[in-house]
């Protein structure tokens, strides 16, 4: 449906809502500007192919992103694209044809471009992480039809040492080869899978536990990181070519936002992603909650109310705002502000000097579920506090459950803030069952 001419007023004025949307130009009949709920803008063409009519499903084509070409320029392509049709070409055969014979990498950037669309922005991220890390440095020039079973089954074994990993990148890259053969793709022949019938490593069930002594050094080197800063540490195991003669005596102060970032983690037990998307707007001090804004498929879903314990909240009364994350990160305050990537160097650097090697991120969360159980809380209310899937039909009920949940956080909260020696005021604090130390 024809609406007003696109032009780059019109492009840089178009709102980002919570499902992707189409404007359509008034000149060239199904040329249109595509607008994500990320804020992605790219140019489409949207025809029906061969003799037309309404009975024929219509196919769209990316031109591509609004940033690459000027709306003249699609237009211009657009132009071109429906002269093709009305001579009986079909454009998106074309470029299905012509993707026959697409590397690993172009594979890659048009599967992407489908979970974009079709999952949420966690897993859009999952999955590229997961392909740039461990299987586009090794493939991605390679033609996707010519990967074989076994270069992908010695790859999966190559990382055994982290089997999470190696599962999800066998997971991931199945996943990209399927739909890249499926048949409303056709990218690669029918039935191409390299990835198919490598069998999974058997993953154990991981009960991480931080007990007292160890969270009390935790506590001892996040305050450390932040004020005096740590020591360097060499790692030995990579070789340093020139190695400065006082580098045990140079210490390295970390980002007082990256600990407020894993100090949120702990006494909450909320999500890495959850923690580093969290912006000022989605905290209430009033009401002491914390919204958990979640997107799938173009939409917003099953937002999470996280109630904020007084050890929490205490973490952010103690932060500026610089930016519009609570965890602000090296955009903060730019106009294209984005969330902070991740935790990892800040993590590893305080875990190891607190001597928890083997601590993963992660664990905090399911730290923060241990001194639950251990409290004697039931089960749902667990659920509750942690917003496990399980309990989301729930959720909109939360508002019932803000003040038991408070005492039951605070419970939690409490006890680890009194091990890694951050107990903040005794009157917000409930204290939990001792027996958790014995």
């Amino acid at each position: 449906m024809a609406g007003t001419k696109l032009t780059k007023r019109v492009v840089d004025g178009a709102e980002i809502r919570a499902s992707r949307y189409i404007l359509f130009d008034s000149v060239v009949a199904g040329f249109g500007l595509r607008v994500m709920p990320t804020g992605a803008k790219s140019w489409i063409f949207e025809y029906r192919p061969g003799e037309g009519g309404r009975s024929v499903p219509k196919k769209r084509v990316t031109i591509g992103a609004a940033g690459d070409f000027t709306p003249d320029q699609a237009r211009k392509e657009a132009e071109r694209l429906r002269a093709l049709v009305k001579t009986g070409g079909d454009p998106q055969g074309e470029k299905t044809r012509k993707r026959e014979a697409a590397t690993v990498k172009e594979l890659a950037e048009a599967f992407l471009e489908h979970i974009e669309e079709k999952r949420s922005a966690s897993t859009h991220e999952g999955y590229k992480r997961t392909l740039d890390l461990h299987f586009l440095p090794s493939f991605g020039a390679r033609k996707a039809a010519s990967v074989e079973h076994a270069e992908v089954a010695k790859l999966h074994r190559s990382m055994k040492a982290n089997k999470p990993s190696a599962n999800k990148m066998l997971r991931v890259v199945s996943s990209m080869f399927n739909w890249g053969a499926s048949k409303a793709q056709r990218l690669l022949p029918s039935g191409t899978n390299p990835a198919g019938d490598i069998e999974a490593y058997v993953e154990l069930p991981r009960k991480r536990m931080l007990n007292p002594e160890e969270l009390e050094r935790l506590g001892a080197s996040m305050r450390l990181a932040e004020t005096e800063g740590l020591p360097w540490t060499l790692d030995p195991q990579k070789k340093t070519k020139h190695r400065r003669k006082d580098a045990e005596e140079q210490t390295s102060v970390i980002d007082p936002y990256a600990v407020a970032g894993l100090r949120l983690l702990i006494f909450t037990g909320c999500r890495l992603r959850e923690i580093l998307g969290l912006k000022w707007t989605d905290v209430d001090f009033v009401n002491g909650i914390i919204t958990i804004r979640k997107h799938k498929t173009g939409r917003t879903v099953g937002d999470k109310t996280v109630v904020l314990n007084a050890p929490a909240l205490a973490v952010l009364s103690g932060l500026d705002r610089i930016g519009v994350y609570v965890v602000a990160g090296e955009s903060a305050g730019q106009k294209d502000e984005k969330p902070r990537a991740d935790l990892k160097r800040p993590w590893e650097t305080i875990r190891r000097h607190a001597g928890l090697d083997d601590v993963r991120i992660h664990d905090l969360r399911h730290n923060f579920g241990a001194f639950a159980a251990s409290g004697n809380l039931q089960l749902p209310m667990i659920g509750s506090l942690l917003g496990h899937a399980s309990t989301q039909s729930t959720e909109r009920y939360s508002h019932f459950q803000w003040d038991p949940r408070r005492v039951a956080s605070n419970a939690i909260a409490g006890a680890i803030a009194a091990a890694i020696g951050e107990s903040p005021a005794k009157d917000n604090v409930v204290q939990m069952d001792k027996a958790r130390k014995g």
